[in-house]
């Protein structure tokens, strides 16, 4: 499956209007075998902005191709610039009542799975067991030459390493982790090799234009045909790789809910979308199902 770069999204058709009534999300999680699928608009409340929502980073920022990043050492020296600025933030980033919830959730057997579109591991973090990470995770780099799989902290080391006084102040972070740096502030900004190899190293992230694993696809094909419910989160569904699950479920039958507070691509498919803030909105939801959240103490 290849990801398109497809970066906006207008309705085409008269999609019904997003409510704030919480009661048929509490109803289906209360049923059990609900299976997630969450974006970035869940990790906005992290301090982790999303793509396409209000102030959204594609106002501003293209996010990197896979064609681009393969085709020259200018485009990767701009990238890693970017993101290893971008991680001394991004890396910091914390688990908000949005994950607690899921993750209680899964504690208490009402979900049969968790699959996020973001690269940023907080579902993780927030104790959610087997989340599939459809787009990968920025904590992991990967070479492109010998396949090595090695941690994001590493990396940071040798480029810290490579690049000694480089911290140039950036005008925001993106949901990729990239931040917004002019040329002039990327410079000759070192680009360092694979340590095993010597090869070209890309973080362990499905870029725009690149394939998603036909493995990971086909595991979230069966997660939803295993759910009785799929529960989307913060996601646009712009991208065609998390609306085909959307399309999967809605086919077989099994109630589709979203909870975004903007109109997706995915709401004619939908029982319902909620237009509420995640995290206030799942802490209600919890809240009527009996279910306590960790503090973010308990996550950290």
């Amino acid at each position: 499956m290849r990801m398109r770069p497809t970066l906006s999204w207008t309705p085409t058709e008269d999609l019904p209007p997003g409510t704030t009534d919480l009661e048929p999300v509490a109803d289906v999680l209360s049923t059990g075998g609900v299976l997630v699928l969450s974006g970035a608009g869940i990790s906005t409340e992290s301090g982790i902005p999303d793509y396409r929502g209000e102030g959204g980073s594609l106002s501003r920022h293209t996010p990197m191709t896979y064609q681009d990043f393969t085709a020259g050492t200018a485009a990767r020296r701009r990238y890693w610039a970017r993101s290893h600025l971008g991680w001394r933030t991004f890396g910091r980033a914390r688990p908000n009542a949005g994950h607690r919830a899921v993750a209680a959730f899964g504690r208490h057997g009402l979900l049969s799975g968790v699959i996020t579109q973001n690269v940023d591991g907080l579902h993780q973090a927030a104790g959610s067991e087997g989340v599939v990470e459809l787009h990968g995770n920025l904590a992991r780099v990967v070479c492109l030459s010998c396949g090595d799989v090695s941690p994001r902290h590493e990396l940071a080391r040798r480029l810290e390493a490579a690049n000694p006084g480089f911290a140039p102040v950036a005008a925001g972070i993106n949901p990729d982790g990239d931040a917004d740096l002019t040329d002039e502030q990327v410079g000759d900004f070192r680009v360092v090799p694979c340590a095993v190899c010597g090869g070209i190293l890309k973080p362990d992230v499905v870029f725009f234009g690149e394939a998603v694993p036909p493995r990971r696809v086909e595991h979230c094909r069966e997660l939803v045909r295993e759910a009785t419910s799929l529960l989307v989160l913060g996601s646009s569904l712009t991208v065609m790789s998390g609306l085909r699950f959307v399309r999967q479920a809605a086919h077989a039958g099994r109630p589709v809910l979203i909870v975004n507070r903007d109109p997706t691509r995915g709401d004619r498919h939908a029982l319902t979308r909620v237009a509420l803030p995640l995290g206030p909105a799942l802490t209600t939801v919890a809240g009527r199902l009996g279910i306590l959240l960790d503090s973010e103490a308990d996550t950290a």
